[in-house]
């Protein structure tokens, strides 16, 4: 029986497509935004944890926020080595160490583009940056100590497609900041496109190249004890800063990150762009379900002599409510199924143009079947619903004026 309700509503629905197309348009619309951006963020969120754990998530950092912007830009009142020596004194941490970060313009083949240049530290701390960045070189080798006129590349400038024209290769000569200086070898891929695009130099190199005193640094990077107490680490980094720089709490000119907090800041800004898309592909399904109880209504009106054959030779009510039931909920579900296939394809489409524009792997769609199904429950409650009333408004049509009526 209720195979013969399902085929006779999909051949209602099958003799009037158009109207049936256009009343599904608006379902179809909003499950494919939510499959979509729903799938890009939580594949940005899973790529950021995955690029976090390998980045490593035992590191806390340290940078001057007073003055004119981020590191690279400017600061009025750099971190030093007396901040340097208060955060490696600090209980529970391992080792720590001062970068110096510029942007700045790169020159090779004729070209010039511009980005970051980053010092990498001597001696022991040199260890605690190769620990941070996983240092390999896919070509050549990393920097060494003590090497002056040499720099270490990321993965991107080795690309065919970076702004150059042209891999760049161990060997070749490039101008940084008008300054030459040798590649000695190019990064492992990292898969993101900041470690990727990187430009490291030796500290002294770089000090040099832009004027800075021995003791100024943009950020410092500390790696903390297993199993220690990272909030209280925090606030006695905190709480030693302050003093040494000479401000009281809440007018701080640095920002001590920990590695919680800037995964949770990350999840958050994802979640509130989920939130919008949830609260505009609502309106798109919303303007779906009204179109879908018009579009309904307007078939009860066309079908009334049939409703009243339908009663006047044994259909009960019942029946007549679930055949009109059924109609709302394939309308929502088909719409459904080509929202979801149409929010897949466009989801995995812009990762991979993501991917081969920018080289990122922080570009990528996870889209699991939790999500497909839920979005195709969805859409059938959204029909179902919205085809309860007209449902229940033929079910009610007594037969003797139902089959007196006439367009």
């Amino acid at each position: 029986m209720l195979k013969d309700y399902f085929l006779f509503s999909f051949n209602n629905l099958r003799s009037r497509k158009l109207r049936s197309w256009l009343t599904m348009l608006g379902i179809f619309i909003g499950i494919a935004a939510v499959v979509a951006l729903i799938g890009l963020g939580e594949g940005l969120r899973s790529a950021i944890n995955a690029q976090f754990g390998f980045l490593g998530g035992d590191i806390i950092s340290v940078t001057a926020t007073g003055g004119l912007g981020p590191p690279g830009t400017g600061v009025v009142d750099p971190l030093t080595d007396v901040e340097l020596d208060a955060v490696k004194d600090i209980q529970g941490i391992d080792n720590a160490a001062g970068r110096i970060i510029e942007s700045g313009k790169l020159v090779y083949n004729n070209k010039v583009a511009f980005g970051f240049a980053a010092s990498m530290p001597d001696g022991e701390e040199r260890e605690l940056m190769e620990h941070i960045f996983n240092l390999k070189a896919e070509k050549g080798r990393p920097l060494e100590d003590g090497e002056s006129g040499v720099v270490f590349l990321g993965y991107a400038f080795l690309e065919e497609d970076n702004p150059f024209g042209k891999p760049i290769l161990p060997g070749a000569k490039v101008e940084i900041l008008d300054e030459e200086f040798t590649v000695i070898g190019i990064m492992e891929k990292k898969g993101n496109f900041q470690l990727d695009g990187i430009v490291l130099l030796n500290e002294d190199d770089l000090r040099e190249l832009v004027d800075r005193e021995d003791d100024e640094y943009d950020i410092i990077g500390a790696r903390f004890d297993e199993g220690a107490d990272i909030d209280r680490i925090k606030m006695d980094i905190e709480k030693r800063l302050r003093k040494t720089r000479g401000v009281d709490e809440g007018e701080e000119d640095f920002s001590v990150q920990t590695p919680e907090a800037i995964l949770e800041s990350v999840n958050s800004t994802i979640l509130a762009v989920q939130i919008f898309v949830y609260i505009i592909a609502g309106i798109s399904l919303l303007v779906g379900g009204i179109g879908i109880m018009n579009t309904m209504y307007t078939a009860v009106v066309e079908r009334t002599k049939e409703i009243g054959i339908m009663k006047s030779i044994g259909a009960r009510n019942s029946a007549v409510f679930t055949l009109f039931f059924i109609e709302s909920g394939f309308l929502g579900s088909v719409g459904g199924i080509i929202g979801a296939i149409l929010g897949f394809s466009l989801a995995k489409g812009v990762a991979f143009i993501g991917r081969l524009a920018l080289g990122s792997e922080l570009i990528s769609a996870d889209i699991g079947f939790g999500l497909i199904f839920g979005a195709l429950m969805f859409s059938f409650v959204i029909g179902s619903f919205f085809g309860t009333l007209p449902a229940y408004q033929a079910s009610k049509l007594n037969p003797v004026d139902a089959l007196r009526y006439s367009k």
